[in-house]
């Protein structure tokens, strides 16, 4: 008792932190520029963040990389963890927006373009590269330009030259704003020659009753309008339909061939039954699988993943994470991880002494290299990728250093802490029968009885009922969409637990039933391998539902969408061991075990 309600104190101390330093980011989001106060006249900041193409979510670039007006003098916004992640490089502009204060046509400056400077625009206008500004911490977009088609000739290149802003007041605060663009007044640069551009803005101010405290729902109001409302629900529905028909496949399961195999196993007065079924591995069953300490550290790692999920929805659930704010989300995700990396150590070193093990070094090294090490490889990858391309999703040196100081102060001191609580604890490993000297042959297996095909068939259930949120998912991650509904998103994930245990239980009893008892890695492969399906549904989505292209976009969804779907594979396998777990337990201390 004394050692879980240390546990429960740790996981509360967890949330504690993790909910400060979530909340101290979106606090200085909140409280920059004056707490958001002005009074006539005064200048509202206006910085441009970045410029990309609009179907690469991942391809961003610094505004000033394109031949815009640039300020006498560069100043960079400061920015957290969580923003320089998402790839946001802030500085100022030439822009003069004042507050309250309608502009009519502004000169913002007039620039020859070099050849070279018109071969930047005219890429940027082929592959629809939008900008990024943030307007008192509101996000604003806008498109470079466009290509005008014309008839028998080449399409020609046009150029946006004059913005239009759309600000709305309550009072001395800043509500909404929206930038508009004139085709009408875009230049024509098809040329690639010497061309004078003068660039131009304006501004009109609209009063509003929206309040400042409400002034993010308008980012919302995408993910909440009625037609998307009915395919969340109907993606909740679709999902409880499968779990009550798996629930009922297995409560006749329970009900009936367990009842009688119980009956059958339990009556001593009829005659001695041929040696067939699950009961006759009991002297197997418990026998601990091979690579123990792998073994161990999968479902250590899979054990804090699934805690640090938890944690995250909690956060999104009372309001931390809002629109436009995924820095916060990345912030949250880093932070978590490390401070839950005790959990990992304890439950890997804990489970790895119950088998046996003595190299409890060797172990947490694993352990704690499981899934940071994949994804630190893919980060290589994708950060030489973007270095080459010059992006801004390239870290800094010293965002690099940071991390790697709070994997090395944090993250591992605290799995080495956990991994020596969970050897000191001397609680042995329950198994209600005792374990055989020598391993029983295994009966031959049909070829759907074996690893793969039972992967295939236990992974497509879990699939089937979270592919309809998928989508929205990935439109956001990989998009422009929003998703803020994370109350549906949570409801979603419980019943993906619950779908993947039921579906892990029925197949592991199907395979004690046949005489196999090397349950124990095909427990965890069965129930990770929802994990090997979202990323087949990758594929999918890169080739028929977005437009993504080119090697840095392509080299980052693939690689980071690696990563996750693995370490979903680590969470799902983790809770289909332990489900499996819990059931070979119930079924063999139900019966007399010789």
């Amino acid at each position: 008792m004394g050692q879980r309600e240390g546990l429960v104190q740790w996981l509360l101390v967890v949330m504690v932190v993790a909910v400060v330093c979530v909340a101290g980011v979106e606090g200085r989001t909140l409280l920059s520029a004056k707490d958001h106060r002005y009074k006539m006249h005064d200048s509202v900041p206006l910085f441009a963040n970045k410029v990309g193409p609009f179907h690469n979510p991942s391809e961003t670039y610094q505004y000033y990389d394109l031949p815009f007006c640039k300020p006498d003098h560069f100043v960079h916004k400061s920015e957290d963890l969580g923003e320089v992640l998402e790839g946001d490089r802030m500085v100022n502009t030439r822009y003069n927006i004042t507050f309250m204060v309608d502009k009519a046509v502004e000169n913002l400056c007039t620039v020859t373009l070099t050849p070279a400077d018109v071969i930047k625009f005219k890429r940027a206008v082929e592959h629809d590269y939008y900008f990024q500004m943030f307007f008192d911490d509101l996000p604003l977009w806008g498109f470079v330009g466009k290509m005008k088609e014309t008839e028998n000739r080449e399409p020609r290149y046009m150029l946006y030259t004059h913005i239009h802003f759309e600000v709305m007041y309550n009072g001395d605060r800043v509500i909404e704003v929206a930038v508009r663009t004139y085709p009408n007044e875009a230049v024509d640069i098809s040329e690639e020659k010497d061309t004078e551009v003068k660039f131009t803005y304006s501004a009109q101010w609209d009063r509003t009753a929206v309040t400042f405290e409400k002034r993010m729902e308008k980012y919302q109001k995408h993910s909440f309008l009625p037609e998307h409302l009915e395919i969340h629900w109907f993606s909740i529905i679709n999902s409880c339909v499968t779990v009550l028909l798996l629930t009922g496949f297995l409560t006749t399961i329970f009900m009936r061939v367990l009842k009688n195999d119980f009956i059958k196993y339990t009556n001593e007065d009829e005659e001695e039954h041929e040696e067939t079924g699950w009961k006759y591995i009991h002297g197997d069953v418990f026998r601990f699988p091979p690579y123990p300490n792998l073994f161990s550290a999968v479902i250590g790692s899979g054990t804090q993943l699934l805690v640090l999920v938890f944690f995250i929805f909690g956060l999104s659930l009372v309001g931390v994470f809002y629109p436009y704010n995924r820095g916060a989300l990345n912030t949250a995700c880093l932070v978590i991880y490390a401070l839950t990396a005790g959990i990992s150590g304890y439950v890997s070193a804990h489970l790895y002494r119950q088998m046996g093990g003595e190299n409890w070094v060797r172990n947490l090294l694993l352990t704690g290299s499981l899934f940071s090490g994949p994804l630190f490889l893919v980060f290589c990858i994708n950060n030489t990728v973007a270095i080459g391309y010059r992006s801004t999703q390239a870290l800094p040196f010293g965002t690099i250093v940071v991390i790697a100081i709070i994997w090395i102060v944090v993250t591992f001191p605290l799995t080495v802490l956990g991994g020596i609580a969970g050897k000191n604890n001397k609680s042995e490993f329950y198994a209600p029968c005792r374990t055989n000297k020598y391993p029983r042959e295994i009966p031959a297996l049909r070829w759907y009885r074996r690893t793969v095909p039972q992967m295939c068939l236990a992974g497509f259930l879990p699939f089937s009922a979270i592919y309809i949120e998928l989508y929205y998912i990935f439109a956001s991650v990989w998009g422009h969409q929003i998703y803020t509904i994370y109350s549906i998103l949570f409801i979603v994930f419980i019943i993906l637990i619950i779908v993947t245990a039921f579906i892990t239980i029925a197949l592991t009893y199907f395979q004690l039933a046949i005489e196999d008892h090397e349950w124990w890695w095909r427990s965890v492969f069965c129930g990770g391998s929802t994990g090997l399906f979202i990323y087949g549904y990758c594929f999918y989505y890169h080739r028929f539902r977005s437009g993504m292209a080119g090697l840095m976009q392509t080299s980052f969804f693939y690689g980071y969408m690696g990563c996750v779907c693995y370490g979903f594979f680590l969470l799902l396998g983790s809770v289909g061991y332990r489900a499996s777990l819990l059931f070979v337990r119930h079924i063999y201390r139900a019966i007399k075990c010789e």
